[in-house]
């Protein structure tokens, strides 16, 4: 015994109408091919479903109780079909998201709220790690894009650059600097500096020491092997600074200040870029991308930078 969907609907459309011909007219079909597939159906099954007559058709006992089923075979089909739908749109499915920095705040945070509120369907997972961890990742399709602090010449990924973030400076709230609602790059020669071992720990020294050898400063900096979070919950009790990303000024820690960081031309500034592979299939990926695009007012194509990015 076999029918289809359709007939299904049709069923339903002529018991909610009364009339084969109302029905047909709701489903824009002809009658004929509205009563020949509900022919065709009650000869399966072996029973009539309608009674008919001038005024109209009705139920049978036997129709009574065919659809009660089909009612719930139709809104378990209409829940694959939606299913099915949102994950080939990129609305529903499982989308992975790699980084490298803190989301206690931040565009990495916002971004992330707002793909969930445009998509609840979708599952998003976060992956942090650092950046050999993530490109290992994006390899082996644990990861469907990485978003890291800087650019990473990595050839075998498309990617584009995303957005800016300010950086700002972490330091003990009696310090002398906090009396100033910002600081400048000179403002911090020949302060000691405490930064995690991990990403994007030697990214934040390698600028510092860019910053403040223009400064002319005798700098200190010392990697410790512990996260991003144990190094600023122990600032507050040195004299220590640390430097860190907009993203991670969310989080607050006893007796701990930010301060903004300037140069000569504003707000010092650092870049976030993602990178995804070519051959990733996912259309969350793509959506998210899309979401990406139209946030930040960037140009970049589906290939990456090669396209072009603001």
């Amino acid at each position: 015994m076999s029918f289809d969907i359709r007939q299904l609907r049709y069923v339903l459309a002529a018991a909610d109408h009364g009339s084969f011909y109302r029905a047909a007219r709701a489903l824009n079909i002809e009658q004929s091919t509205l009563s020949r597939a509900i022919l065709r159906l009650e000869r399966t099954l072996g029973a009539e479903l309608f009674i008919r007559s001038r005024a109209g058709v009705s139920l049978t006992d036997a129709g009574v109780q065919f659809l009660r089923g089909a009612k719930t075979m139709l809104e378990s089909a209409d829940r694959m079909l939606e299913a099915s739908r949102a994950a080939g749109s990129g609305r529903a499915g499982v989308l992975t998201i790699g980084f490298n920095s803190s989301v206690s705040a931040g565009n990495l945070r916002a971004t992330l709220i707002e793909a969930k509120r445009a998509n609840p369907d979708l599952a998003i997972e976060g992956m942090e790690a650092n950046r050999s961890a993530l490109f290992a990742g994006l390899d082996s399709d644990a990861v469907d894009i990485a978003i890291l602090l800087g650019e990473v010449d990595r050839c075998e990924y498309l990617h584009a650059t995303f957005w800016s973030e300010r950086v700002f400076a972490a330091l003990a709230a009696g310090h002398p600097l906090t009396a100033r609602d910002i600081v400048h790059w000179t403002d911090l020669r020949d302060q000691r500096f405490i930064l995690p071992a991990a990403d994007p720990g030697p990214d934040i020294r390698d600028m510092l020491l860019g910053r403040l050898w223009k400064s002319g400063a005798d700098t200190s900096i010392a990697l410790h092997a512990v996260s991003r979070e144990a190094v600023l919950s122990m600032i507050g009790e040195t004299d220590f600074l640390s430097i860190v990303c907009e993203g991670s000024t969310g989080t607050h820690y006893p007796n701990l200040a930010y301060r903004p960081v300037h140069g000569e031309q504003g707000p010092a500034l650092i870049s976030y870029s993602g990178y995804w592979r070519e051959d990733n299939g996912n259309p969350a990926l793509k959506r998210f991308l899309d979401l990406v695009r139209r946030r930040y007012a960037l140009s970049f194509g589906q290939r990456g930078e090669e396209h072009g990015s603001e």
